[in-house]
């Protein structure tokens, strides 16, 4: 935001000065003593309008930049053509450049519009897509991983990097979150602008706020799904119902879970293994314990063992979708400690 104001500051200087400049030693204007004010007025205005074109500008894909571009000059160069033979055979010079100004915004404004709509059809020279090519790809944030925190946490790790995308409905669904009665979800609401705000200062990532909504979708997932598509984004997410719509539209999608259940350690049927028994089990005799990283323990025979540490042996390694069980017995009869 800082930049921006000074980047802003310093064109409307310069575009204020060129203007007292220009109007103040113009032949026509020199007589006047308030014609250098307003230049000054007049440069202050082209910088303000150059600075909203330029918020218009970064809005529009490079594609439709480069088709508009084109078609334009496709177009200004039919309406030359087009007005030669009223330069060769009409003598009425006072009509030439009238018609030539009249057939320039017609044909130009179609090579325009039209440029800038086929564009999109057709598939992206290799040098406007090259960029696209080199930089990281695209992220955008769902709701239910800002609120988690854990993508906070990894990103300060510095394995993630690139450009984060929060969409505008996303930003909404969030707030509406953090303003809920209740106070569970107003906590959480509040925890997720807390994490949005810790990612923005990062120095290796960029967050970006997406203005662009998606009407036709009915429901924030479906939007999201859209606009990853469109935006050709990876998604980012918690949610186990959103990550397999969004795989079976062939979109990319990075879950926190699945990370977190990929770096727990691997442990294989024989290891040993060192747990504190909390509760029992759903079959008769059996005991649960947890592991450091929350995975589930279960052990045969250990019913009276419960509020007691043993040994145990891992038998097998059960993998679910909602995460990992492991099995096992007490090892050498279960020389067990009593909890403190």
């Amino acid at each position: 935001m800082l930049k921006k104001m000074v980047a802003g500051a310093i064109m409307g200087t310069i575009c204020a000065i060129s203007g007292f400049l220009i109007a103040s030693q113009s032949p026509q204007f020199s007589h006047l003593w308030w014609a250098g004010w307003v230049g000054a007025a007049g440069g202050l205005l082209v910088a303000f309008l150059t600075l909203g074109l330029e918020q218009l500008i970064k809005r529009i894909p490079l594609k439709t930049i480069f088709g508009g571009t084109l078609g334009l000059f496709i177009g200004l160069g039919i309406a030359k053509v087009a007005s030669y033979p009223f330069d060769q055979f009409l003598e009425l010079p006072n009509l030439q450049i009238p018609l030539y100004i009249f057939l320039s915004a017609i044909f130009g404004y179609i090579g325009l519009v039209l440029g800038g709509k086929k564009m999109s059809e057709v598939s992206t020279p290799y040098f406007l897509d090259l960029g696209k090519q080199m930089r990281a790809p695209l992220k955008i944030l769902d709701t239910s991983v800002i609120i988690d925190g854990r993508i906070a946490d990894i990103s300060e790790t510095g394995f993630l990097e690139g450009t984060f995308l929060v969409p505008k409905f996303i930003l909404e669904e969030l707030q509406y979150i953090a303003d809920s009665p209740d106070d569970l979800r107003r906590t959480r609401g509040r925890r997720g602008l807390d994490v949005l705000k810790r990612l923005q200062q990062h120095n290796r990532l960029k967050v970006e706020f997406v203005d662009e909504d998606v009407p036709q979708a009915a429901g924030v997932d479906s939007k999201l799904v859209a606009l990853a598509l469109k935006m050709r984004a990876k998604i980012l997410t918690n949610d186990f119902n959103l990550h397999k719509v969004a795989e079976l539209q062939g979109i990319e999608v990075l879950n926190i879970n699945q990370l977190a259940n990929a770096m727990k350690p691997a442990v294989l049927p024989g290891e040993t293994l060192q747990v504190q028994i909390l509760r029992e089990g759903k079959s008769q005799g059996q005991g649960v314990a947890y592991l450091d990283d929350g995975t589930m323990v279960v052990i045969e025979n250990a019913r009276r063992f419960i509020g007691k540490e043993v040994e145990v042996a891992v038998t097998s390694v059960l993998q679910t979708t909602a995460g990992r069980m492991i099995f096992s017995e007490i090892k050498n009869g279960g020389n067990a400690r009593k909890l403190a």
